[in-house]
């Protein structure tokens, strides 16, 4: 464990755990995020794109979503996300116009992490707000969320081509 997490950390990064499972439940990419501002968790989220046909329905937004409606503003100040993986471009672009002041993320997203992974959009100077990223919370609890999920996605896609297979020929 990474000593700059504080028990606090933990609790919320477990609380974006439990959060995943349920997007998992629903046949989602398991991620999920929790929102908290002067130790208090103001809003979550959890993937939802394909049960909401929204490309734009991942965790991250959905808690923004969900803050900005409770707060009745979309400048999100002094707040902290935690969330399973590392956000994509597309949710690091809405951390920073929300001025998250702080990301804490579980796993890296080897393919599209935009959090210094692939790319670092909180530290590039085409961005006029700024935000602190801390990695590698919980990150084997995190991966092993998402990897299991795809390897038994892909055991699901595997056993459906063999079932029309059969069905084709005959069987």
């Amino acid at each position: 464990m990474n000593t700059q997490f504080t028990v606090q950390d933990q609790k919320f990064m477990r609380r974006a755990i439990a959060l995943a499972n349920l997007a998992e439940q629903a046949g989602e990419v398991p991620v999920g995020a929790v929102l908290v501002k002067d130790g208090e968790i103001i809003a979550e989220g959890w993937n939802a794109s394909i049960g909401q046909h929204d490309a734009t329905a991942h965790a991250e937004i959905q808690a923004l979503r969900q803050a900005g409606q409770r707060l009745q503003n979309y400048r999100l100040l002094d707040t902290t996300l935690y969330v399973t993986l590392e956000p994509c471009p597309m949710c690091a672009g809405a951390l920073l116009h929300s001025r998250v002041k702080r990301i804490v993320f579980g796993a890296p997203d080897l393919k599209a992490g935009a959090a210094g992974t692939v790319l670092n959009l909180f530290e590039s100077q085409a961005s006029y707000h700024y935000a602190t990223v801390d990695k590698g919370l919980l990150e084997e609890e995190c991966r092993e969320q998402l990897q299991s999920f795809f390897r038994r996605r892909r055991a699901e896609i595997q056993a459906e081509k063999q079932r029309n297979k059969q069905q084709s020929d005959g069987f």
